[in-house]
């Protein structure tokens, strides 16, 4: 996994809206990378959700907030419609990008291994250097340990 001090990989996926947008067209900005494993989840839902509720701390912290899955886009565009989610998801269909973050694993529940998103966050600072990074988040807590590391490392 990515650690503090490491340069943020750029990528380019796809949007809810089906468009191109890569990590680098946030140069500038901070940004808010967090990782979940499946769109319209209970907890992925939580995590969605907090953020979505909090979007004006956000944007006062100046913090653009892009959230990856293995979904498709047309799922991840259900979720951002049915929540009405202000902000960007991207789909990661083929989890280049979580591989290349290192949050690709293999999971265990009930008895059965499969691979997925490891639920975790990355902020990035405005020249995409990874300044913090929140491993095995809690959806309930997600939003109070982001904002208060953005309130630090500004």
């Amino acid at each position: 996994m990515l650690d503090v001090g490491d340069p943020a990989p750029d990528f380019t996926l796809q949007n809810q809206d089906g468009e191109s947008e890569s990590l680098s067209d946030h140069h500038g900005r901070w940004v808010v990378l967090y990782f979940y494993p499946k769109a319209d989840t209970p907890g992925c839902t939580v995590q969605a959700c907090g953020v979505r509720d909090r979007a004006q701390e956000y944007k006062r912290a100046d913090a653009v907030v892009l959230g990856v899955s293995p979904d498709s886009v047309a799922a991840i565009r259900k979720f951002v419609q049915k929540y009405g989610l202000p902000f960007t998801l991207l789909a990661d269909p083929e989890h280049a990008v979580a591989e290349r973050y290192g949050v690709w694993v293999e999971k265990s529940m009930y008895g059965r291994t499969y691979w997925g998103n490891s639920r975790t966050t990355f902020i990035v600072d405005p020249q995409g250097v990874v300044r913090h990074v929140i491993p095995k988040v809690s959806p309930k807590t997600h939003d109070d340990e982001v904002l208060a590391a953005l309130a630090a490392l500004h």
